[in-house]
Formats: structure tokens, C-alpha cells, sequence
């Protein structure tokens, strides 16, 4: 009937408005999703029954990280019938250098329109060398965010290990905090912040309003990554209180990354069980 409305069309409508602006009777806290690296081997055998797995255990939400990037448009239409099926959403998606460059972003914002994901995320820049070298990420960064600003869409940035150890004279992190405008969001990984011995809460607090997702891996010596989310020795409620009163943050994604493929579901489930014990 011409008066009805697809659920697929509601989910999309629900999606596009902001989280603060729903209703009162919701939580204030920003929801919590997986981001799909942590189930890396389970999904490369089977993706549909994967996502249906993780969806089973409670998330809402999910990132998928570089190999969506080879996906044919039918598969990504695939999915986002799958996503809209579950409940759930995809916010964001991991990406190459090469995928936020002008001669790869619009494969990237098709891709990314068709499941729903508002932010391009570039998780890894490639070989880069000095100062200079972050700074033209940052100017590839600012470009592919004016072109997806009138979509409606961002781009991301997702920092790793080496971006928190200084490059002439100053942190990589830094460099292209500065470089980069408001429209560039700073995906924090929390995980390699602390690994790297950089304080997370300093950071959220130095960048306010830019951190619109969080990667919630934690980290504990002589363990590194193997341990599960609440397990490390990170110091996630000043890191949660940070990112919701300076930060930002829209919404949170549990990674976690070590230990047996076999295990990786089962990770995934006990990181959610932790995180209801700490947040409610």
C-alpha cells in the first residue's frame, strides 16, 4: 500500500537521527557495537551467519573493517538487508589510505551508502615518513571530508601504536589533529593509546567533540591485547566520562584481538558480558 512504510526504509530514517536528539525515555549513553576484526576468522568463512551471531549475543551495532571494500554492490545491498533484518547497524567501516584518496572514495561512499555507514574511517595511512609525510594525510583526510560533508557523510581517522611516539619533535597524532578540520573525526583506539604509554582521557579532552567513536580494546602488560574488554588496565571510567561530557562520542565499538580463532565468538560475547558489568 502506497501509505505503508518498509521496515528497511524506518531503519534508515531511525539511523539518520542523531542520538541526542531521540527521545527522552532513551538512555543516554551511547550504544555499544563490535567492531568485526574481533570475529575476523569466523566471518571470512561465513560473513551472514557471523553477523547473525554477533547480533544474537546483544550488539546493535557493527564496524566492518578493509575487506568490505572489495564487495560488489549487490553484496553490500546483501548485507545491508541482513543488517536491517537484525536491528542492527553499521556506523562506520575501516578503510585503506587508498580508499579515502580521490581515485578510490567514491567506491568507498557507494559501498558505505549502501549499508548504511555514515563515517570512512582510514585505519591505516601506509608507509608515511616525518612530519611532513602526517601532514599529507591530513591534507588527504581534509579533501575526502569535503567531498562527503554534502552526503552527509565523514571521514575518520583511527590511530594506531606508531601515531603516539613523536615524529620531529611531535606525536604523529598530534600533527594531524591539528592538520585536519572539525569535519575529520578521531576514531580513539584506546587500546594502543595505553599500550603506547599516551594518557586517553588527556587526549579526549584536548580534542573536544572529535572523538565520535571509540575502540574499546584494552591492554595489560606482559598480556598485551590477549586480555577481554574490563580485563586491562586501561581507566575506562574517566575514559567513558571524558568521552561523554567532552568527547563526543556517538557510540562505542568492542574490539579484541588475541588469542585463539576459535575463540573469537566466544571473546566477543564475554567483552559485551563485561561491558554490561561495568556500564549497566
Amino acid at each position: 500500500m502506497s501509505s505503508s512504510v518498509s521496515r528497511r526504509t524506518f531503519l534508515a530514517l531511525a539511523g539518520a537521527v542523531p542520538f541526542a536528539l531521540r527521545g527522552s525515555a532513551a538512555s543516554t549513553t551511547p550504544p555499544v557495537g563490535l567492531e568485526l576484526y574481533t570475529v575476523r576468522d569466523a566471518l571470512e568463512k561465513d560473513l551472514m551467519g557471523t553477523v547473525r551471531a554477533v547480533a544474537k549475543m546483544g550488539y546493535t551495532l557493527v564496524e566492518f573493517y578493509s575487506p568490505y571494500y572489495k564487495w560488489t554492490p549487490q553484496e553490500a545491498g546483501d548485507v545491508r538487508k541482513l543488517l536491517d533484518e537484525l536491528g542492527m547497524r553499521c556506523l562506520s567501516t575501516h578503510n585503506s589510505s587508498d580508499a579515502l584518496a580521490a581515485s578510490g572514495l567514491q567506491k568507498a561512499i557507494d559501498l558505505n551508502q549502501a549499508i548504511g555507514s555514515k563515517y570512512i574511517v582510514m585505519a591505516s595511512p601506509g608507509e608515511v615518513a616525518g612530519a611532513d609525510g602526517w601532514k599529507a594525510v591530513a591534507d588527504r583526510l581534509n579533501a575526502a571530508a569535503e567531498r562527503l560533508k554534502p552526503l552527509g557523510m565523514a571521514a575518520g581517522y583511527h590511530n594506531h601504536g606508531p601515531e603516539w611516539k613523536a615524529v620531529d619533535g611531535k606525536r604523529p597524532m598530534d600533527i594531524l589533529a591539528d592538520a585536519t578540520t572539525k569535519n575529520v573525526a578521531l576514531q580513539l583506539d584506546i587500546g594502543t593509546c595505553v599500550a603506547a604509554g599516551a594518557d586517553p582521557v588527556a587526549w579526549i579532552t584536548a580534542n573536544p567533540g572529535r572523538i565520535k567513536s571509540m575502540h574499546c580494546k584494552d591492554w595489560a602488560p606482559g598480556k598485551d591485547y590477549g586480555v577481554l574488554f574490563g580485563q586491562g588496565v586501561s581507566p575506562w571510567p574517566k575514559i567513558f566520562a571524558a568521552a561523554e561530557s567532552t568527547g563526543g562520542t556517538e557510540y562505542y565499538l568492542i574490539e579484541q584481538e588475541q588469542g585463539p580463532a576459535d575463540e573469537q565468538l566466544k571473546r566477543a560475547e564475554a567483552c559485551l558480558t563485561n561491558w554490561k558489568k561495568m556500564r549497566g
